[in-house]
């Protein structure tokens, strides 16, 4: 009785700890999107509104009149989409060749591969955007795209769930079938690893979403930029910055985050609870 009822007190302690844990991590979410209804006096005004306001649409009117905010995001929509399936192609290609094949050399390009992925982004910038103007992509949308089309995370992270989720019994069969390389790649490896590759698509759309140095060098037309790039010149000077039209562009732009996460997510989920129903 004793051992119980103190399982039941560690049940309890843990779920109230979730659930702090929670309404911790809300918080911030739940804050913006107030802000988002004030103006920057009410916004700064003590003590503090935690409560709705009355200004959303106000301030989503200067917002559109101050930004192209829907083009811009159209911008950001465009990239982050388009890189995200270019990444779970190429990544995941490379990741099955890693994973299940053997080839002269694999553990030292490997090692190489290894090395990209720790190498800062950031020192890389230079020589890329040198690159990209002599090919002549500079302020267009490819020289946003081609070099994020693939990444040694992906190949990394793909490589290890390839390597304990596909089995080397379900590829002999499918060579016995007559399955050549790609027809083993797309109807054997791909349907057994979809959580991995739902959770690198939503890592890469938020990763280029979320982007902001890179489309601020390669981007050179203003009025051709990204949501991120676009946000950044609400900023005001001499502390005239409107918060309240701010934070109404950062809670919009979190819609598109938030429906990819939401598909995401689903995904991972249903997967995982058929292969327990399976298992």
């Amino acid at each position: 009785m004793a051992s119980i009822k103190g399982s039941g007190r560690r049940g309890t302690a843990l779920h109230a700890s979730l659930i702090i844990g929670l309404l911790l991590s809300a918080f911030p979410f739940y804050w913006a999107v107030i802000m988002s209804t004030h103006t920057s006096s009410e916004i700064f005004s003590y003590p503090p509104k935690l409560l709705p306001g009355s200004h959303f649409l106000e301030n989503v009117r200067n917002l559109l009149d101050t930004i192209d905010f829907f083009g811009s995001m159209w911008n950001s929509l465009l990239v982050a989409t388009t890189v995200t399936f270019l990444v779970l192609f190429f990544d995941s290609l490379a990741a099955f060749v890693f994973a299940k094949f053997a080839f002269p050399g694999k553990n030292l390009l490997f090692a190489l591969l290894m090395l990209i992925f720790m190498v800062p982004a950031q020192l890389a910038a230079i020589p890329q955007f040198v690159i990209m103007a002599k090919i002549g992509w500079i302020g267009s949308m490819t020289a946003l795209i081609v070099p994020a089309a693939a990444n040694a995370f992906g190949i990394f992270w793909m490589r290890q769930y390839m390597k304990s989720a596909i089995h080397d019994e379900l590829l002999d069969a499918s060579k016995l079938d007559g399955a050549g390389f790609m027809r083993q790649y797309w109807h054997v490896a791909l349907p057994v690893v979809r959580p991995g590759l739902a959770f690198l698509g939503i890592f890469t759309f938020m990763g280029q979403w979320n982007d902001y140095a890179w489309p601020l060098i390669a981007l050179t037309n203003p009025d051709n930029v990204t949501l991120q790039v676009a946000l950044s010149q609400l900023n005001g000077t001499h502390g005239t910055t409107d918060y309240g039209m701010v934070m109404t562009g950062a809670v919009l732009a979190l819609i598109p985050l938030l429906i990819v996460f939401a598909i995401g997510a689903r995904q991972i989920i249903g997967d995982l609870a058929k292969g327990a129903v399976r298992g």
